[in-house]
């Protein structure tokens, strides 16, 4: 039997999160997010050591803070420098449902001049996520000046 280097449901990327209180973030992706639970390892005195959620048709990982090994999550380090961007058929749903379980808006959902109907948002354990859907495809001639006609306005 051959082994498969990239295991079934993964893609090349897949994000790992380190969160304080992974239990919580776990119900909370499920209602935010519609993520599903793949699979949990726990350590012997309950915390959580890894788990496997997929939301739509990519993989997320995450771990409890294990400060000993340096894993701590953005509230621990001072915010993060990561977002996760998500693409969804249909956003403002999902801007609707991540908000109403508890993310805040970082930057409003709006259409953007890239094309896509776009919003930042951070979850309550200081992990960045955008939520957005293509809306019109752009020839790169047409993104060229749409993004000179927005960098003139700012």
């Amino acid at each position: 039997m051959s082994v498969s280097r990239i295991p079934e449901g993964f893609h090349t990327i897949t994000p790992y999160l380190v969160v304080d209180g992974a239990d919580a973030a776990i119900e909370l992706y499920q209602r935010a997010l519609g993520a599903v639970v793949v699979e949990v390892s726990r350590m012997p005195d309950g915390k959580l050591m890894n788990a496997q959620l997929r939301i739509g048709n990519s993989m997320l990982m995450l771990n409890d803070e294990f400060p000993d090994y340096g894993a701590l999550g953005p509230k621990k380090v001072g915010g993060t420098s990561v977002t996760l961007h998500l693409f969804t058929e249909d956003v403002d749903a999902l801007w609707a449902q991540a908000t109403a379980a508890g993310f805040q808006v970082e930057m409003p959902l709006e259409n953007q001049f890239w094309g896509d109907r776009y919003g930042q948002l951070k979850d309550p354990f200081g992990h960045s996520w955008s939520l957005a859907s293509r809306i019109t495809n752009l020839t790169p001639e047409e993104m060229r000046a749409a993004e000179a006609e927005f960098t003139a306005k700012s």
